[in-house]
Order: structure tokens, then C-alpha cells, then sequence
């Protein structure tokens, strides 16, 4: 699983396609589930959580016949914060820099006030858009009005909608067709093997917080911010030293847990999915620091690795 390439950049054959595709829709409509789905492995984090993805983490397909770059933004939502105003401009920002959005929502209920929202931001920018309508797997049998819903929605438009299921995976290679169909001939942008533009540090720190969602759930929402603080590399192990950020003490002591059993469990399991990334033995240790009201400011939140996109 490497994530990065010393192989040149080839030339690409007569009628490749290749082009950028944003993927936006409402918070926790398995837009990186989708992703990962769509490039064959673990590169964006998944949650029950709500607005799980923060930094515009771009995946790559490369097919005989196309490459396309995935932009995973943020759910589009009225931000609460600073780091949800970040996160909902980034995502506004990815809407005018791609060739193609994917306009993700949750085909199991029918269409909402969010979905109004974001085809409105739709509306106001020249760029081509498909409705990729996830989890077929949970839709009804009478899915009828569901439908009914976005087709009324987008009535004036003439975008393209496709149903799959970016769990079981249904659907998705039709969508795939679709999107290299939507795409203009042009070049490849990274090496055929790449999957994401990403930074290795960058995964590592949204693997461990994926575990700290996952197993403490609503407890310790979105106030965590991941520092990978060292990285060495032995022949046989990697050894990696990250620093979990919290802005609460009641937090901390939710992360670290009684006897030290919920950051035993963290770590036991984001090394494992550390290991799959790297491929090779993970020693991680992990360390709890407070950082009073971290996401309300632009100095910490820089500091953390989040900035607003220009």
C-alpha cells in the first residue's frame, strides 16, 4: 500500500480521459466511504459520527482508460464554529476548483432542507454535476417518493442520477462509468499506481482519530486533533509518537479511560490499521493533551493542520 511513487509520470494514450471530482453532499451520507470504495482502499476515515472529514483529502483511480482525482470535502452544514466555518468554506472552495461534482445523498430517506441548500450552491456555478443517491442497501420498497424527491429537485436541470451502495459496492462500477463519461480527454495528473496525494503522517493521525470516534462515539465529538509528533523507521518497525489534542480535561479523561483501557484500545486498534497502511509492524505511542478551545482559533486550528483553501 504505498503512498507515494518514484515511478515518472507516463504519457497518456489517445482518448484518455482524466479530470478532478469533488464529492460534497450533507454531513454523513458515506461520502468517504465511497471514496475508499472507488479507490480499492482505506484512505479516508469513516464514522457514524457526523462531519467526520475535515481536510480535502484528494483519492486517486487510475483505470486503462482514465484517472480521476477525488476531492473528499466536509459535509456542507451550518457551522457552529470556527473549525465548522473552515470546513464549510473548504467545501465551497472545492465546488469551483473541479471539473465534475459528485452531489452525494442518502437514498434511503427522501431529499431535505440540506440537499435544498447545497443544489442551490449548485445552482450558481457553471460545472457539470451527478447525483450518486448511496445506500441502496437501506432503501425501502417503496422507494418511490424518495425518488420522487431529488428527480423534483433538480427538475430543471438535466444531471444525471444513479443509485448504488458504497458499503456493499452495488451500483458503484455504473457510477464509475458515469463520472469517466462526464470527464474531458486529458493527461495523467499522478502515477498510475498512487491512491492518494495525501502525506502518510496525515493518514496515520486520521486513522487514530477514526478509532477515537468509533469507540467513544458522542462522548468526544469533534473536539480531537491529531499530532503525529515522530516517526522513525527501523528495518523491522515503525515507531510512532502522536499527541491526542482535546480542549476539555472531562475529555481527556474520556480518551485516556479508567485504568488507561479506552487509550489501550485506541491504540491497539488504530496500530493495526496503521499496519495495513504502511504494511509492515507498528509500535505507537499515544499521549492526551489539552488544548483549551482549540477549534476557536485560527492560530490553533493552523496549528493542527487546518486552513481555509483560498
Amino acid at each position: 500500500m504505498e503512498l507515494s511513487s518514484n515511478i515518472t509520470i507516463p504519457v497518456a494514450p489517445a482518448g484518455f480521459k482524466s479530470g478532478f471530482v469533488g464529492i460534497i453532499g450533507r454531513p454523513n451520507v458515506g461520502k468517504s466511504t465511497l471514496m475508499n470504495q472507488l479507490v480499492g482502499q482505506k484512505i479516508a476515515i469513516t464514522s457514524p459520527v457526523a462531519q467526520t472529514t475535515r481536510n480535502r483529502l484528494r483519492g486517486i483511480l487510475t483505470t486503462e482508460a482514465a484517472q480521476i482525482i477525488f476531492v473528499d470535502t466536509p459535509g456542507i452544514h451550518k457551522p457552529h464554529h470556527q473549525l465548522g466555518k473552515v470546513l464549510v468554506q473548504n467545501a465551497k472552495v472545492a465546488i469551483q476548483s473541479v471539473d465534475l461534482v459528485l452531489l452525494v445523498v442518502d437514498g434511503s430517506v427522501v431529499a431535505g432542507g440540506g440537499d435544498r441548500y447545497i443544489i442551490d450552491l449548485l445552482n450558481r456555478v457553471e460545472i457539470p454535476v451527478v447525483i450518486g443517491m448511496n445506500k441502496l442497501d437501506l432503501q425501502p420498497t417503496d422507494y418511490q417518493e424518495i425518488e420522487a424527491s431529488y428527480y423534483q429537485l433538480i427538475s430543471s436541470h438535466s444531471w444525471q442520477i444513479v443509485k448504488f451502495s458504497a458499503l456493499t459496492g452495488e451500483g458503484v462500477e455504473v457510477l464509475q462509468n458515469l463520472l469517466i463519461e462526464n470527464l474531458e480527454t486529458g493527461p495523467y495528473y499522478y502515477p498510475p499506481d498512487l491512491v492518494t496525494d495525501q502525506p502518510e503522517r496525515f493518514i496515520m493521525g486520521e486513522l487514530i482519530r477514526e478509532q477515537i470516534l468509533l469507540l467513544t462515539r458522542e462522548e468526544v465529538p469533534h473536539s480531537v486533533a491529531i499530532a503525529i509528533d515522530r516517526v522513525d523507521e527501523e528495518p523491522s518497525i515503525t515507531r510512532i509518537l502522536a499527541t491526542i489534542n482535546v480542549e476539555r480535561s472531562s475529555q481527556k479523561g474520556i480518551i485516556i479511560g479508567k485504568g488507561g483501557n479506552m487509550l489501550k484500545a485506541i491504540g491497539s486498534a488504530a496500530r493495526q490499521q496503521i499496519q495495513k497502511l504502511i504494511a509492515g509492524k507498528v509500535y505507537l505511542e499515544l499521549f492526551v493533551k489539552v488544548q483549551p478551545k482549540w477549534r476557536q482559533s485560527r492560530i490553533r486550528l493552523a496549528e493542527l493542520g487546518y486552513r481555509v483553501d483560498e
